[in-house]
């Protein structure tokens, strides 16, 4: 088992893998004065590995929110579900942006439990995708 440290090689890898944006809300590193982490998908406390197959890069909001979760609860049927994979999962099959791009709107059960359970529509980052929408920088081409 390999749950050494995230290496120097493997934080560039994951950044390039998803072009400097946040895999669960999109935001850009370009355009925040927070920091990115590289995120263990599956937690090294549930038995998740230092592996770029387990490392997504994460908004230091979504980290937070995430935590150790693996699991979230749908809010359209209460059923407990897994949250969002990045790696195993494709982000267009469970999300998608609403007209003007601000909003994040889950599309299937682990969509909708992604977005209320990792908040991916935070006042905040809504206003920032409204501004960064408006002068023609979101939503990102990932």
């Amino acid at each position: 088992m390999s749950n050494k440290r995230v290496t120097a090689q493997q934080k560039r890898d994951v950044i390039s893998r998803a072009k400097a944006c946040c895999e669960y809300c999109h935001s850009q590193l370009r355009f925040t004065n927070h920091s990115f982490s590289i995120e263990h998908i599956i937690p090294k406390s549930q038995g998740g590995e230092s592996r770029l197959d387990n490392l997504a890069l994460s908004c230091q909001s979504c980290n937070n929110h995430k935590y150790t979760k693996t699991e979230g609860v749908d809010p359209l049927s209460g059923q407990i579900v897994p949250l969002y994979h990045p790696r195993r999962h494709q982000w267009a099959s469970h999300f998608a942006w609403n007209d003007d791009c601000t909003l994040i709107i889950g599309l299937t059960p682990i969509g909708r439990a992604t977005v209320e359970t990792i908040r991916l529509n935070k006042l905040g980052l809504a206003n920032l995708r409204r501004i960064l929408y408006a002068a023609g920088k979101h939503p990102p081409s990932i």
